[in-house]
């Protein structure tokens, strides 16, 4: 894909570091130490694990599927950057720390001063916005990309929320939409355990856009008008646990791809689906998440589709680890990797799961 010109008759893009140039050598993983959170403890007033991006990483070294040198560096997003989607007015409302303590959920953030929010808070979501944009480009460049982080789906152009403070779903579509030849319409298959309200208010009149939604309909945010940006709504119940929540992925995934084939997937893989997280409220196994991931990652390769991947909510000590033995997994399926080839069908993946329950991987309010 080439980068669109700015003769074309909209308005010119600002200059950003965020599409460079990528050595072939790099996996398109996509992540930075500065993803992780840590400040005075502060963070663990949060269910968020706020260091799982840094552990996720250390998984995938101890597995030797990647080493420093063949990741991608993610760069925080720049003002001008946010600017493509934010306003104005949002960004400055974030130089106030009541603001950012509401936004993220951690009261005491409001008694420190806003340089000290900005650095140890903002900063690391940012870089994180910045590493969904290069991998949305990344996707398209490669086929698929994975940002370790992000996946910041309650925030909209100008509200955030859910620990959301930038909109870096929207940001890397819109992104993509202004910058790169031949992407025009891409798919957002949301299935984190809460309503993806942020990208669906950014999206609700725009047409390029198709939105599934697959969340838990009882908690947060329950977001009414963001409903209606919906194209395909699969809400579910209390405690759904592995084998309806399959077939449902599966059916409503394949659906939503044949309905529209979109230039580029992006996938919000939350894992606050597991069984026994305190704010997702549904019932899915370990297994069953590496599975669900399976699913969306080998729909999007057999229509040659690319996937961008981030990793959004997952409020337990070991989402870390599923996140890491799913990505070894659909390296073991050949539905990542420099050397990927064309996955089979998909209809028999969730009996095999059931049939094969070992078989699937290595040994407040929310994202």
């Amino acid at each position: 894909m080439s980068h669109k010109e700015d003769n074309e008759g909209k308005k010119s893009s600002h200059r950003t570091n965020l599409y460079a140039s990528i050595p072939r050598t790099c996996l398109p993983i996509v992540y930075h130490p500065d993803y992780n959170i840590t400040f005075m403890g502060l963070e663990k007033l949060h269910p968020f694990d706020a260091g799982k991006w840094g552990k996720v990483i250390h998984f995938l070294k101890e597995e030797q599927f990647i080493t420093d040198g063949n990741i991608v560096e993610a760069q925080e997003a720049t003002e001008e950057d946010l600017l493509v989607v934010h306003t104005k007015r949002y960004l400055n409302r974030l130089k106030w720390s009541l603001v950012v303590a509401t936004i993220t959920e951690i009261p005491p953030l409001l008694f420190l001063p806003n340089f000290l929010v900005q650095r140890k808070v903002l900063r690391p979501l940012r870089t994180q916005t910045g590493g969904t944009i290069m991998a949305g480009k990344l996707a398209v460049d490669r086929g698929w990309a994975i940002n370790v982080g992000g996946g910041f789906h309650h925030c909209s152009s100008d509200r955030g929320g859910g620990f959301c403070a930038y909109a870096d779903i929207t940001l890397a579509i819109k992104f993509l939409f202004e910058r790169v030849e031949g992407i025009s319409r891409a798919t957002i298959i949301d299935l984190d355990a809460h309503q993806g309200n942020g990208h669906e208010r950014d999206f609700l009149d725009d047409r390029r856009v198709f939105i599934m939604d697959m969340y838990n309909r009882y908690i947060y945010p329950g977001d009414g008008y963001a409903k209606r940006a919906i194209k395909r709504k699969v809400e579910l119940d209390w405690g759904t646990e592995d084998m309806e929540y399959l077939q449902k992925v599966e059916l409503h995934s394949e659906g939503a791809l044949n309905e529209v084939r979109p230039d580029v997937i992006v996938y919000n893989a939350g894992t606050d689906i597991l069984d026994g997280d305190p704010l997702g409220g549904l019932s899915i196994s370990p297994q069953g998440i590496i599975k669900r991931d399976e699913i969306v990652f080998r729909a999007a390769k057999r229509r040659g589709i690319p996937i961008l991947m981030v990793t959004s909510g997952g409020y337990q000590k070991k989402t870390a680890r599923i996140i890491a033995d799913s990505i070894l997994n659909l390296h073991h399926q050949d539905l990542i990797g420099a050397e990927a080839v064309e996955g089979e069908g998909s209809s028999s993946l969730v009996t095999h799961m059931m049939s094969h329950p070992g078989s699937a991987g290595s040994k407040f309010t929310a994202v």
